[in-house]
């Protein structure tokens, strides 16, 4: 009997330290932040090691970077994403089920609230076959595309027969599709003049790095999957010559290929990256490509194939 209580208690003291797990708030979560002027998409990966909590998140913009500190406070995951005191920016969450709901603070006020889901595993078989290749450019106009955010910060045009962002500054305009696509296969091609930063992102969630940000981080230069993997291949940036994408995506495995070479073979895209439309992976998206980045960055050729039903 004495055996029995002393199980019974021991049972009951682990209860506290189980709580203090990650639990339910382990594996990866879409992140939506709402604030009195806008709304945008993250991303976060909780895991714990050794009975320590830990993870990744994915911050408005720039690369996924890890958390400063992540901890169970009663049932609450409490997420410590960046900043220097004063102004450091803490997550409050809480779980239901597969969502999160919580609040951002900075400092000692709270400055957008926060709805997470569970982040689909998106794998999917790749298609048997794939459709004709269709245009996304038809060399004379923008028909097909639109800007994002303020028009007249914008300086897309076509020119000669290019898909032309004639902006050798800083402070221009994203553009994207119309039309939106879950999985496919996309052709592009690209030159972008010394010096020159852009991005193509896939569903509008994933960005392909095109052009440089000085060389010093490989996952952010030519071809990169930003922030989570360098490019292969060891290319050169071609940077002021032609270059030619050609990027597969099925659920969240990418292949790409780059003037002939696969620099991404079929690697898995474990969340969105900085910039993104939106957060919400289980939907399709547009071809969305910066423009508010320094460069006059040219694209000709862009032609997309769906699954064939």
């Amino acid at each position: 009997m004495k055996t029995l209580r002393a199980v019974s208690l021991a049972t009951i003291l682990m209860v506290p330290a189980f709580a203090q797990s990650g639990g339910s708030f382990l594996g990866r979560w879409d992140i939506t932040l709402t604030s009195p002027n806008r709304t945008w998409g993250q991303w976060m990966e909780v895991v714990e090691k050794d009975g320590k909590l830990g993870g990744r998140v994915q911050p408005a913009g720039g690369a996924v970077r890890d958390m400063v500190e992540a901890k169970v406070e009663g049932s609450k995951l409490i997420v410590t994403t960046g900043g220097r005191p004063p102004a450091v920016t803490i997550w409050e969450l809480s779980g239901s089920g597969d969502k999160l709901t919580g609040t951002q603070k900075t400092g000692d006020n709270v400055t957008a609230q926060i709805a997470g889901v569970r982040a689909p595993a998106l794998k999917r078989p790749m298609p048997s076959a794939w459709s004709a290749p269709e245009s996304l450019f038809n060399g004379k106009d923008l028909t097909g595309w639109e800007v994002v955010g303020n028009p007249a910060q914008s300086h897309w045009l076509a020119r000669d027969g290019e898909f032309v962002n004639d902006n050798p500054g800083r402070g221009g305009a994203n553009i994207k599709t119309t039309k939106k696509f879950d999985d496919f296969k996309l052709h592009i091609e690209v030159n972008c003049p010394d010096h020159g930063n852009s991005g193509i992102y896939l569903r509008g969630r994933y960005e392909i790095q095109v052009g440089t940000e000085g060389g010093t981080n490989p996952k952010g230069e030519m071809g990169a999957i930003y922030g989570y993997y360098p490019a292969g291949g060891n290319l050169p940036l071609n940077l002021g010559q032609w270059t030619t994408f050609d990027i597969t995506l099925v659920g969240r495995y990418v292949t790409v290929v780059r003037d002939g070479v696969k620099i991404h073979d079929n690697v898995e895209i474990p969340g969105v990256t900085g910039g993104v439309l939106d957060s919400n992976e289980r939907e399709p998206g547009p071809f969305y490509i910066q423009g508010d980045h320094q460069g006059v960055i040219r694209f000709r050729n862009i032609t997309v194939s769906v699954p064939k039903k």
